[in-house]
């Protein structure tokens, strides 16, 4: 079998001079050829779907801020704000002046950025680590591949990946009516983040024994990077007309606050990018040299010896949907855990900072189109569009269950389970209420931080039950986003992954997004976010029982037709 497999690519004649220089060259090119045609066809639908998205964030970004802050007092309104307060720069970014180009430019980059990031780690433990762990990799390496071969295709993948997205970026800002030339900067600046971060993930693959160690450990390491911007950014002197700051010296330790330092649409220098360039030189001549030296499957960070004996919690399909998943709904938790931290400090100082202020008015409308809207006290409403970002966060926390069981599925895993006297019904269902309580832990946790975050900033005990009523207004969207994905893995389990991303970015774009760059109402009621209750003044629970009872139907659904299927294996 390996013999007929292998002939055809690697057949020359036996007597060739192996000197000769032309013929390995051709060899490697074609073989490298096939292995980054490999990735591209995997990718197509990921890879557009991260691609369109992140190109049309900056687009619609661009338009809404434009709209919102169009005149020149506003804008400088806003950057005063933004610089009185840390923790607002902590969030967006450095400001470097009033013109428009410069405004968006602090306002998005580096949420971009981090988005530029995370897809970039994921494709690089995707093609590596993931590989190595299902066994193809080392299939592929008894080929001319070989092994360095394959990270070298990888490579290329990311970088031509980061290098479209920088393209599109930048065509998003010129399509807003931004300069060409500066939005090209904006460009580069998210695709350089997005090569730096795409040799971490490479890198992170090679130290790791399994690709969800290398994707938590990966991620981490981005949320660091934005982290350590941050507080550069937050802790920098204000310079010039009080419009303008230069970051401290924390930026300089992360790729995302490298990229702030071209000062797009202002200064544009494309010097601090080489950074991002030099950083992925350095972390690829390490991964080269750790894939000559270890064996293929191994790592170098060793995993925890496990118990001798398995826990009684084992014996079912929740006990172990829990032990596969409880390291990503940790991190969903804590990331609604900071959120809710920010929430509620910031809706303190929004509310003090621009209330009796007529000159950001703006402020009070931007805020009353994401979400669900609503109206009354501007700590609620502030509190109420943050947790929308908190519904997203939940909702993809549901939605990592569910690739879950798709997962345990595709590698066998579930099949081997239903040799057992369990049933594929308690099996899905078990795995659902997983995920349930995976919602509820990441909204509990953003409610009590929100809570008590606000309290501490001034406000009245009473902000703490605003703050779990904003965090239980996310429980049917997240519901929702479960019971759906749940019928989408029943019916077309090939298509639940890149159908379960696709959904939840589409849907989060148009219910948090839509009502800042004019959406018909028509489109945004496509979005469950934009269901769910207002809990801001006239309390409107009418769209949530709908979400409810949308999950209970396509749950019962999914429980039934389960049993109808065979395993789709691979």
């Amino acid at each position: 079998m390996s013999t007929t497999t292998t002939t055809p690519i690697s057949a020359e004649p036996a007597h060739r001079d192996r000197t000769s220089a032309s013929p390995a060259p051709r060899g490697a090119m074609h073989t490298l050829g096939i292995l980054l045609r490999q990735r591209l066809r995997r990718d197509r639908w990921q890879l557009v779907i991260w691609l369109l998205s992140i190109a049309l964030l900056a687009l619609f970004s661009a338009e809404s801020i434009q709209t919102t802050y169009g005149n020149a007092a506003g804008r400088v309104e806003l950057l005063k704000l933004a610089i009185a307060n840390p923790a607002i720069l902590m969030l967006r970014g450095l400001p470097q002046g009033t013109g428009l180009g410069a405004v968006t430019f602090f306002e998005i980059f580096t949420f971009l950025a981090l988005l530029a990031g995370l897809m970039s780690t994921f494709l690089a433990v995707r093609h590596s680590r993931a590989e190595e762990e299902s066994g193809r990799a080392e299939l592929v390496a008894s080929t001319p591949a070989a092994r360095i071969l394959p990270t070298v295709a990888t490579l290329i993948h990311g970088v031509l990946a980061n290098a479209a997205l920088a393209v599109l970026v930048g065509l998003g800002f010129i399509a807003a009516g931004l300069p060409a030339y500066g939005s090209f900067v904006a460009g580069a600046a998210v695709g350089g983040a997005g090569i730096a971060f795409l040799a971490v993930g490479l890198l992170l693959a090679q130290l790791m024994m399994t690709p969800r160690g290398a994707n938590g450990f990966a991620s981490a390491v981005v949320v660091l990077a934005y982290v350590l911007r941050g507080i550069g950014d937050a802790t920098g002197t204000i310079t010039g007309d009080g419009t303008h700051m230069r970051s401290a010296w924390p930026s300089w330790l992360s790729p995302i606050g490298w990229g702030e330092q071209s000062g797009a649409y202002t200064t544009n220098d494309w010097t601090p990018l080489l950074l991002d360039l030099g950083l992925a030189v350095v972390l690829m001549a390490v991964v080269f040299w750790l894939q000559s030296v270890r064996d293929s499957g191994a790592g170098f960070v060793p995993e925890r010896a496990g118990r001798a004996d398995a826990r009684s919690t084992l014996s079912g399909p929740l006990g172990l949907a829990w032990r596969l998943q409880w390291p990503t709904i940790l991190g969903w938790t804590v990331g609604g855990l900071f959120t809710g931290l920010l929430a509620g400090a910031l809706g303190s100082v929004v509310s003090s900072s621009v209330a009796n202020d007529p000159a950001l008015a703006n402020i009070r409308k931007a805020l009353g189109t994401i979400g669900s809207g609503g109206s009354g006290p501007l700590t609620q409403i502030f509190i109420s569009a943050i947790f929308s970002i908190v519904g997203v966060l939940a909702a993809a926390c549901a939605t990592q269950v569910i690739i879950r069981l798709r997962q345990e599925e595709a590698g066998g895993s579930a099949e081997i389970m239903m040799s057992t006297p369990l049933s594929r019904v308690r099996w899905l269902l078990e795995f659902l209420l997983d995920g349930v309580i995976a919602v509820v832990l990441v909204l509990l946790a953003a409610g009590l931080a929100s809570g008590l975050s606000a309290v501490s900033a001034g406000e009245g005990a009473s902000i703490i039950n605003d703050s779990f009523a904003a965090a239980a207004a996310q429980l049917p969207v997240a519901f929702v986003y479960l019971g759906m994905l749940a019928l989408v893995f029943v019916v077309l389990p090939t298509w639940t992954i890149p159908v379960a991303w696709a959904a939840l970015g589409l849907g989060a774009f148009i219910g948090i997004f839509g009502g800042l760059v004019g959406m018909p109402q028509w489109v945004k009621d496509l979005s469950p976010f934009s269901h769910a209750p207002v809990v801001v003044g006239t309390v409107d629970w009418t769209g949530g029982f709908w979400m409810f009872g949308i999950a209970i139907v396509a749950t019962a659904a999914a429980a039934v037709l389960v049993k109808r299927r065979d395993f789709a294996i691979g």
